[in-house]
């Protein structure tokens, strides 16, 4: 079995796939528009900004190592010796990703021709069909084909899709932020008359399982302004050097008329930590309030607890 010394090694991770692929197998390579190819064999995996994801697999990554590995099915001696081997035979030129600040396409993946999963999946979360259905009827969740995953859509003023996130309707907590999404335009539900609050939360999963919510307390969900962070924010170390969350300081920038921000972040560590930090950066121009759950460590957690549905989080609890 061959040897290769740790260095040798870090260096085949290091080699992205567009340097490996334009060096060593350019048929391969097909250019699909400005600095994104496509694979030949594989139409659904895309090279852009010097990151590469295969649509059709909801699976990525940036080194020619792990595409060898997770495309090709190389073990990882195998994916190294390819790499070692190429550069022995001939040196590589380097080409740099073009780095962009804001991407220029965002790359949804295919529909499912239905969305029997994600309505599954949503429903078992606790969540309320009608609500589901309004937001697939509104182009804003829609089941992947072929992995059965649940698409996320944010839109920027114009209605233009701008942000995707898929999540796993399976067992495996898969997360994937699609390729050319930009979180100032992440996961929203708008008031349908103008308001002058807005809810904040970690997930879309935690702002749908809080619209359930009102509606299992008769209140009119679809009057309140809704936001996702799209994620968890991390502020700086020093809470003065702080800056908001890209979805809510854009929400702000377009919504003048807002004066009160209700968070619904996490009961953990890093939802306080976010809380603290947004209430900090607005409390000279806005009433901020926290309003975390009384029960669990996020929303969705507290509505399975309500509705009698058995979590991770829960089974955890009773150990």
């Amino acid at each position: 079995m061959a040897y290769y010394p740790p260095e040798v090694i870090q260096k085949a991770k290091q080699m992205d796939l567009l340097t490996y692929l334009k060096n060593y197998e350019p048929d391969e390579l097909v250019h699909f528009s400005r600095d994104t190819y496509v694979t030949r064999t594989h139409d659904s995996l895309k090279i852009s900004n010097g990151m590469w994801y295969w649509f059709s697999q909801s699976i990525g990554g940036k080194s020619a190592l792990e595409y060898l590995i997770k495309v090709r099915d190389y073990s990882f001696l195998q994916a190294v010796e390819t790499i070692v081997g190429s550069v022995v035979a001939a040196p590589p030129k380097i080409y740099k990703a073009v780095k962009k600040t804001i991407p220029d396409r965002l790359m949804l993946p295919k529909k499912a021709p239905n969305n029997d999963k994600v309505k599954s999946y949503l429903i078992g979360r606790g969540i309320d069909e009608a609500i589901i259905q309004e937001c697939i009827d509104n182009d804003l969740i829609y089941q992947q084909f072929p992995n059965n995953n649940v698409v996320f859509i944010g839109y920027d003023p114009n209605k233009k899709a701008r942000y995707a996130m898929c999540r796993g309707t399976n067992e495996s907590n898969f997360k994937q932020e699609i390729y050319g999404s930009h979180k100032a335009f992440s996961f929203q539900l708008e008031a349908i008359e103008s308001r002058d609050s807005v809810h904040l939360f970690e997930s879309a999963i935690d702002l749908l399982s809080y619209a359930t919510l009102m509606k299992l307390e008769d209140k009119e969900w679809y009057n309140e302004s809704l936001l996702s962070l799209a994620g968890v924010y991390k502020p700086a170390t020093n809470i003065e050097d702080s800056k908001l969350p890209l979805a809510l300081n854009y929400y702000l920038n377009q919504h003048p008329n807002v004066k009160r921000i209700y968070l619904h972040l996490d009961n953990d560590k890093a939802g306080r930590e976010s809380t603290e930090a947004i209430k900090y950066l607005l409390k000279d121009r806005y009433e901020v309030i926290d309003n975390p759950v009384p029960i669990g460590k996020d929303v969705n957690d507290f509505l399975c607890t309500k509705l009698g549905i058995k979590t991770k989080n829960a089974k955890e609890r009773e150990r």
